[in-house]
Formats: structure tokens, C-alpha cells, sequence
């Protein structure tokens, strides 16, 4: 028996149905061995400053062990088959440990696709664990830990508990917070148009007046604007040039993960994590009309190779489908790569063909089949002849005015017959030259210069690409993680930084410089580069960053100055009478709080000035129902609520954004009162019993019991599912149509 250890149960499950009863495939379901996580798992050599990590078999990951440990006894050959990157390696090498052999004699095997050919082509081209590449990926580990451990309980100490700083994260952080600075700094600048069009609607531009050539910002007021008009309609035109020129449209190269991540946002809506776990399905394993199997190659990649055997197969189906025009008579080869690319990777492609997204509608998921299909026609059309246009101008000329307009007719569709034409065609009439030509129409329109534009996840990670920060397997985590640790929100697609954002970027920016520095995290990307190719040596690297930032990080703890210190304020806290209130800083600005914290917590809202804010001011009419105490108007994530003014003894609050009903109908589980409610997911219905009784529903029930089989207690509640009138059980969900 020969085993097979790969890491996504779904990749074994693939390639199991490939191999006979010889081959056994398991997977590691991911790492099984990494730096402990409740420590910082790295120790320092006296003697070589050498970084030593300290790796660990997590508990959740021991029953793997011991499965693969117990198959690796059986096994006559034990073949390493993780992903063909550097995570991959790794993980491949920390196997081999976990299960104790050694990894230098464990055959390797890698793929680009998840086909029966590619594996059996696999199993005989075997090779051993390149360290090289494994190192580069402890090099990136030991890094990300150093910077994470260290600077994180910083930000932590001196801002606000749950902060997190990291090598790619916080440079990335910058990029957004420099844009948001731009975009508060940017001054509009005004400017004029001239809008143009001749008779039969020929929508012309203003190129040259009075022997002044016109740009975007030439014309900057309205008296300019209007001296320009008064001139333009004055003019007499002739028709003085007609051009047509024949222009390409360039094929597009075929999809790495950046670009298919950007793609996918654009024309799907997908965000970039989205897009890798739907990736991720059809590179492992889907199922087909000759069984399960993985539909594209390897899907986290900057390369733009392809196989030479799938060109040729694409260029026989782009001729037998659309015919020899279509055809370039030699291969494209896309050379444009992102820094530090992998050649050895391929870029994203289908692996069958045969498998065309006709085909897949019929096996595929709806985001399955969305995504297949991007890649699928990408890669035809990558290989197909470029569109063809003829470019249009004419020139209308007068006394002291000119016009240009400008049109576009596709003459020869190329690759746009696979994908589409994304412009439309702007035809112009059939002139003469020296022709008089009539105005239609002048219309001064006045603009102003606009702000750059917030960074979306897509263009976020093609900034990243440019930069050379991160790498394919990067890209979507680090957006996550900044929108996770509410460094940003995301509106609309914009990312957007909160005042969290600013407050961390500056003080990085102060003392840790080279932290949020694009060009030193890039650099640091090169450097890791090399030593994936064995010419630089990972420890140096390591030593060469460790010290002077652990210099940084001591100084950090002395010279940053904590948000988080509390101001006395020289008053007694009225609720326990003994200890001195303190002025403090949290997440949502200002607050007094009692030194007495925990035992005591009283709380008071201040002003901007620091001030206490006059409780009267957020006096309701309305007596807490449960002590009989004040209800204080505050502000929350969803609105304005009530809260008891005796808090935190009485914790009653009560919504005043939702219509205060109680239903006829008693609750089906207590016979109690049931009322609108409010929360975070919107209005609900539930029993005033809580918490003796947790009956809930979304819709007011109804005195009509559900009359489904084994339903308990179900009452049938009036809505519209599906522009139809209906009754729904609110506990069984069951759906009969509600006639009228």
C-alpha cells in the first residue's frame, strides 16, 4: 500500500477516485504542526543570534496525527502532495516531523491541476522537500510572529484592548489611510467645457482656441467660459480633416489570483474571499460527467505561464468553434508577471476543456458555475486574435475655434467573441472634407476636479500587487483582517478607515516607520524571494530584522504616550462614595468612570470639553418598569433606546424605535403576553416571560394552529414569502397559501 497525504479532505476525496486499491489518500486538513499559540514559541541563540521556533502539534490536530501515523506504519511508500507553493512545502515538512521521518526522504509530488493525468504524471516525476522554500516560509512565519507578538500587546497597552499590528497589515493600513488623507486634504479646482455638437448630433470636443491649445483645466472661470461661447457661435465651421485609423484591442493575459480576485469583483460582486473559497471547490473537486474531479489549475498564483499541451488543445477548439480568423498562428506567451512571481507556477485555467460552462450549468453551483465560467472564457480568449477597430475623427475648424469628434466601429470581433465587447460602437456620419458644417448646439458646463477615489478590495489588492506586498495567498486575508479588527469598514465596496485606523497609522508612523513603510515590506518580500531560491540565508534575514525592531518596540513602551491614561477629576463617585472618579478614554470617546473599578462601576457621560454631561438633558417621561427609576434616552448602534438610570443594579432597557404592541394572541409555549421587540436583526416578536420563556418569532402569530405532523405547539402567523400571501408556523416554518 503507498499513501498519500495531502491537506483538504476534499482534494483526498478527488484524488482516491483516480488510484486503485494500491494508494491510500489522506489529508491533514492544513497545518498540523505550528508555532504554540498561547505563547511566542521563539527563543534566540547566544552564541549565532540564530531565531529558533519552537513548533507544536496542536490538540485539535492529534487524532490526524495519529490516523496518518498509523497509516505511514502500513504504508510501503509515503508521498508528501500539498499545495505547490511555499505554505505547501512547509506544511508537507512539518508532516513528515509530526509523523517522525525524516522529510528529506519522503518522495514529493506536485500538481497543477487535480486531473487523473496530472497525478499519475505526479507520482512519476517525484521529487524531495526543497528546504529552500520551506525556510522562506518559516522566514515569513518567524516574521509575522516577532512583529505580531511584540507590537500588538504595545498598540494593546497604549491604545485599546483587541488592537493588532502586523508586517503586511499595517503597511496595507497606511495605504488606506494615506488615501483618506488625500481625500480630506483634496481642494476641488474648478473647470469649464465647452459642450459641442454640430448638426446631426455630432458631439464634438474643443481642441484648440484662438491658436491656444484647450486641455482639461484650461478654462477655469465662467467669464472664460462665456468669452469662449460668444466666440464658438460667432465661428463658421468647415469639415478641414477626416481620419480613420485601424486600432487593437490586446487580448487579455490569462487570470493569476490578483486578477481574477479584481475580475471576479467587477463583473460578479464577489469580495476576494468570496472568490478564493469558490476557487478553492473547483480546483479540488467537483463533481463532472466523468465523476468528481478539479476543473481549474491551482488558484493562488502570480504566474501567467501556461502548458504548452493546453495551448494547443484551447487553439484546436478556438478553430473548430469560431473558425481559422480567430486563430493567431503562433501561441500567445503573456511575459508581464507581478514582482517575485513563481514561473513554475501556471496561471489559472480550466483542465477540461470538454468541460464547457454549457456543460457545467448542469453540475455546478450558482457561484460554482459564475466563476467557472470567468476563467473558462478568459483563457480562450487569451488565445485568440485581438478585436480590430477603425477610429474615426473629424475636424471641424473655424476662424479662431476647433473641434474635434471622435468615433469607434468594430470591424473584426477577435476575442470579444468569447467575452463580449464591453464598449459599444459610436458610429459617425458620412462627411466630406471642406464641407461647411452647421452648429447645434453650444453649452458651457462648468465642473470641478474630484477627489481620488477610496480603494476598493479589488483595487486594494492590484496596489498590493504593483507594491510587491504580499502574495497570492495574502491578498484576501489581509483585507479580512483589517475589517475584522474594525481598522476599516466596507461601504458600497469602499474601505473606509475609522478614527482606529488613524490613531494606529500615526503612532506607527512616529516609532515603528519601517513597520508601515510599502517599500520595506516589499523589499522584505524580495529578500524572502531569495531565500526561496537558496541565495539568501533565512537566519540572517531573520537577526538582520529582529534586533533593531525589538530596539523599537523598548523604545515604544517608553516614549509612546498611553491614550489609555485616566485624569483625576477631583470628585467622589456618588454611587460608592470612597473612591475618586477618573476622566478615561475608550472606544467611543470620553467617559468618567469610578477608580473602584471592578467592585465599582459607575459611569457618566462627559462632554467634548471632558465635562459631565447634565443627566436632565437625557431625562425621558418614561419610569423604569422594573424599579421605578428615571429611563435615561441613550444612543446605540441601532438608535436611541431606553436604559434605567439605576444601571448597572438595573440593567432594564427598553426600545423606543419600535411601536410599543402587545398581540392578542397568547404565547403558545407559557400563555403569557407576547410584544414587539427590538434588536440588532431588526423588530421581533417574543414572550414577556424571558428568560423563564424564550419564545420568539419574526412574525405576530395567529390563533390558527399548525396542523403539520409531529409540530408541537405551532401557531400560524400572516406574511408575504415570494410575492405571495401565506401562513408560516412559527416554529415548524411550514407554508400553506393564505386565501383571502
Amino acid at each position: 500500500m503507498n499513501l498519500i497525504i495531502v491537506e483538504s479532505p476534499a482534494k483526498a476525496k478527488t484524488i482516491k477516485n483516480f488510484l486503485g486499491k494500491d494508494y491510500e489518500v489522506i489529508a491533514s486538513k492544513g497545518h498540523i504542526r505550528d508555532l504554540p499559540k498561547s505563547r511566542f514559541g521563539i527563543t534566540v541563540e547566544e552564541e549565532t543570534n540564530h531565531l529558533v521556533p519552537t513548533y507544536s502539534v496542536a490538540k485539535e490536530n492529534s487524532a490526524i496525527v495519529k490516523e496518518i501515523k498509523t497509516l505511514a506504519k502500513k504504508a510501503d511508500t509515503i508521498y508528501i502532495a500539498t499545495d505547490e507553493d511555499r505554505e505547501g512545502e512547509a506544511i508537507g515538512w512539518h508532516i513528515a516531523h509530526a509523523i517522525k521521518k525524516d522529510p528529506l526522504e519522503l518522495p514529493r509530488i506536485v500538481f497543477h491541476e487535480i486531473t487523473k493525468t496530472a497525478i499519475n504524471h505526479a507520482l512519476e516525476s517525484a521529487r524531495t522537500i526543497d528546504m529552500d522554500m520551506v525556510n522562506a516560509q518559516q522566514a515569513r512565519r518567524l516574521l509575522d510572529r516577532v512583529v505580531g507578538y511584540k507590537l500588538s500587546p504595545l498598540l494593546a497597552s497604549k491604545i485599546q484592548k483587541g488592537l493588532s499590528g502586523g508586517r503586511v497589515q499595517s503597511s496595507t493600513l497606511k495605504l488606506v489611510v494615506d488615501r483618506e488623507r488625500e481625500i480630506k486634504a483634496f481642494i476641488p479646482v474648478e473647470y469649464w467645457t465647452i459642450d459641442t455638437a454640430f448638426k446631426k448630433d455630432i458631439e464634438a470636443n474643443l481642441i484648440v482656441h484662438k491658436e491656444e491649445k484647450i486641455s482639461k483645466m484650461t478654462i477655469q472661470n465662467e467669464a472664460q467660459a462665456k468669452a469662449i461661447e460668444t466666440s464658438v457661435n460667432a465661428d463658421s465651421y468647415v469639415i478641414s480633416k477626416i481620419e480613420t485609423k485601424q486600432r487593437k484591442s490586446a487580448t487579455p493575459p490569462p487570470f493569476m489570483t490578483s486578477t481574477l480576485q479584481q475580475t471576479a469583483s467587477s463583473k460578479l460582486g464577489f469580495t476576494p474571499k468570496r472568490t478564493m473559497m469558490v476557487a478553492q471547490a473547483l480546483y479540488e473537486g467537483v463533481k463532472t460527467p466523468d465523476g468528481t474531479s478539479g476543473v481549474i489549475t491551482y488558484m493562488r498564483t502570480d504566474s501567467l505561464n501556461l502548458a504548452a499541451e493546453a495551448v494547443t488543445a484551447v487553439r484546436g477548439i478556438i478553430e473548430n468553434r469560431f473558425g481559422k480568423k480567430y486563430l493567431p498562428k503562433e501561441p500567445k506567451v503573456y511575459n508581464k508577471k507581478s514582482k517575485g512571481a513563481q514561473e513554475a507556477h501556471e496561471a489559472i485555467r480550466p483542465t477540461m476543456l470538454h468541460f464547457t460552462p454549457e456543460m457545467a450549468q448542469s453540475f455546478l453551483k450558482a457561484d460554482e458555475i459564475k466563476l467557472y465560467r470567468l476563467i473558462y472564457e478568459r483563457f480562450m480568449a487569451c488565445q485568440m486574435e485581438d478585436a480590430q477597430f477603425e477610429q474615426q475623427s473629424i475636424i471641424f475648424k473655424g476662424n479662431e475655434n476647433e473641434f474635434r469628434a471622435s468615433g469607434r466601429k468594430l470591424t473584426f470581433d477577435g476575442f470579444y467573441a468569447v467575452t463580449g465587447a464591453e464598449d459599444k460602437d459610436k458610429l459617425l456620419p458620412t462627411l466630406k472634407e471642406g464641407e461647411k458644417a452647421e452648429l447645434q448646439s453650444v453649452k458651457p458646463e462648468q465642473h470641478f476636479t474630484e477627489p481620488p477615489a477610496r480603494y476598493s478590495e479589488a483595487s486594494l489588492i492590484k496596489k498590493l500587487e504593483s507594491e510587491g506586498v504580499g502574495r497570492p495567498s495574502t491578498y484576501a486575508p489581509t483585507v479580512a483582517t483589517l475589517s475584522s479588527r474594525t481598522y476599516v469598514t466596507i461601504e458600497k465596496k469602499q474601505i473606509i478607515p475609522t478614527e482606529m485606523a488613524f490613531t494606529v497609522t500615526e503612532i506607527l508612523e512616529k516609532n515603528f516607520a519601517n513597520i508601515v513603510d510599502i517599500s520595506f515590506t516589499a523589499n522584505m518580500e524580495e529578500k524572502l524571494d531569495e531565500v526561496s531560491e537558496g541565495t539568501v540565508d533565512w537566519q540572517k534575514l531573520l537577526s538582520d530584522f529582529y534586533f533593531p525592531f525589538m530596539e523599537q518596540v523598548d523604545a515604544g513602551k517608553e516614549n509612546i504616550v498611553s491614550l489609555k491614561l485616566a485624569k483625576p477629576t477631583g470628585r467622589t463617585c456618588p454611587k460608592c462614595g470612597e473612591s475618586e472618579l477618573l476622566l478615561r478614554s475608550g472606544r467611543f470617546g470620553n467617559f468618567i468612570a469610578c477608580s473602584g473599578f471592578p467592585k465599582c462601576k459607575y459611569t457618566e457621560q462627559v462632554d467634548e470639553e471632558g465635562n459631565p454631561a447634565p443627566k436632565t438633558e437625557n431625562l425621558s417621561e418614561e419610569k423604569c418598569d422594573k424599579c421605578g427609576k428615571d429611563m435615561l434616552i441613550k444612543n446605540g448602534r441601532n438608535g436611541q433606546f431606553l436604559a434605567c438610570s439605576d444601571y448597572p443594579d438595573c440593567k432594564n432597557t427598553k426600545s423606543i424605535n419600535v411601536e410599543e404592541k402587545v398581540s392578542e394572541t397568547p404565547c403558545p409555549d407559557c400563555g403569557g403576553k407576547i410584544s414587539l421587540k427590538n434588536s440588532r436583526r431588526g423588530p421581533f416578536w417574543g414572550c414577556e416571560g424571558y428568560p423563564e420563556c424564550k419564545f420568539i418569532s419574526k412574525f405576530e402569530p395567529t390563533t390558527i394552529k399548525c396542523k403539520e405532523k409531529g409540530c408541537k405547539n405551532g401557531l400560524l402567523a400572516e406574511r408575504t414569502y415570494r410575492n405571495k400571501d401565506v401562513y408560516e408556523c412559527v416554529k415548524c416554518k411550514a407554508r400553506t397559501p393564505r386565501e383571502e
